[in-house]
């Protein structure tokens, strides 16, 4: 390794390569790695220096420090880079949903295109594009998605000196349709839906599905019991996660779960768990050991059927089950999802009296958040002081 230009400048060979490389520091603090395409030492020096004082030069007039790279290049290092942070625990969930939005829709659309030729009608016709491949108007929220994602791209781009940070890059619109609270199941809907899945789980036309329906009913009761959300934040809980916590001689039941917010603790209902001793007693893996054993302790997923096998999701099944059970929509027509008993578990809280900042910790969401959802009950809940 030899430094250059005040350590500015590094030159390197790689492994089994008799090629230099070289990395330079550019104006905004971001590395640059090219190579010189030279095995002569003396003449790579030569070929990094120059690299580096062209890019710098081309900073001071404005311009991108590198060669032009197309969309396509710059959204693969982005997604590179996504990955790489979640892999190392650094990286925020959503990145999932950006690697989807930059593979699914940006990489088809823009392509071979340049970033810093993009104008705004670029855009227009993009979000056309997109509304017609996804058959529908996004939401607000999923509109975030996709601008947050396309100012990830834009951020690559400059920090590795592709683009000027001084060249105007447009924006995706963040304004859409706000997104509609899926609707609760009342209390006579859920005592009706725990009578029914008692019957239902028993039933099923294949061995996966008879394996699954136990499993997808614990999973209802969970979810009604705890108010997590469902999906990444309850299908990732592992049994070391479910521990007692004792206070003034009372057990509760605890759990740990990660999710958008971050990790948090979440207190269960009582009724909960008689759902993991179901779990525990059907997954035969962990079935002889005691339960107290198990808990807070063992690293295998919580959610397993009989077999011991983890379902990626549970929304195609728990559609058929509330249509089954004649509770797939209210009684306005709105359609039920699994998100409908998070909706449930936080309006039979208010109705009870829960403080809203306590229930705001409990299922890892903002009081502000809390209000704008639910604050249609508030004059409900007051009959008694109102009529």
């Amino acid at each position: 390794m030899h430094l250059l230009r005040d350590g500015e400048v590094v030159l390197y060979r790689r492994q089994r390569s008799r090629v230099w490389q070289c990395r330079y520091k550019l104006s905004t603090g971001a590395w640059q790695r090219q190579s010189t395409r030279k095995t002569a030492l003396e003449q790579a020096v030569r070929v990094a220096c120059d690299l580096y004082d062209e890019a710098r030069f081309r900073q001071r007039l404005g311009l991108a420090a590198v060669a032009a790279k197309t969309f396509a290049d710059i959204a693969a290092m982005t997604v590179v880079e996504l990955r790489n942070d979640l892999a190392a625990g650094t990286g925020k969930k959503i990145y999932v949903d950006y690697i989807q939005v930059i593979e699914k829709y940006f990489l088809p659309f823009f392509g071979d295109r340049h970033l810093q030729n993009l104008k705004h009608t670029d855009m227009a016709d993009f979000e056309r594009w997109r509304n017609a491949k996804m058959g529908k108007l996004p939401k607000s929220s999923t509109l975030m998605n996709f601008a947050s994602a396309f100012s990830r791209v834009c951020s690559t781009a400059v920090e590795r000196g592709y683009v000027s940070e001084h060249v105007p890059l447009p924006k995706m619109s963040r304004r859409g349709a706000k997104g509609t609270t899926r609707p609760a199941f009342a209390v006579v809907e859920v005592a009706q839906l725990r009578v029914f899945m008692g019957k239902w789980e028993q039933g099923g036309m294949t061995e996966i599905d008879r394996l699954n329906r136990p499993l997808l009913c614990d999973y209802v009761n969970f979810l009604l019991l705890t108010g997590m959300r469902h999906g990444t934040e309850s299908m990732n809980i592992k049994w070391q996660h479910c521990e007692w916590y004792e206070s003034e001689g009372v057990r509760y039941l605890r759990v740990w779960v990660s999710g958008k917010t971050g990790g948090r603790y979440l207190i269960a209902k009582h009724e909960a768990v008689a759902v993991l001793a179901r779990l525990h007693a059907a997954q035969k893996d962990i079935a002889a050991q005691a339960l107290d054993k198990v808990m807070g302790r063992v690293n295998h997923y919580l959610f397993r059927n009989a077999a011991c096998m983890r379902p990626k999701r549970f929304n195609g099944m728990f559609e058929r089950l509330v249509r089954d059970a004649g509770l797939l929509t209210n009684s306005v027509g709105e359609r039920r999802t699994l998100y409908s008993l998070r909706h449930t578990y936080a309006t039979q809280e208010l109705f009870a009296g829960t403080d809203i900042h306590t229930l705001a910790k409990q299922m890892g969401t903002s009081v502000l958040m809390l209000e704008r959802h639910y604050s249609k009950l508030t004059a409900t809940m007051a009959a008694d002081k109102l009529a």
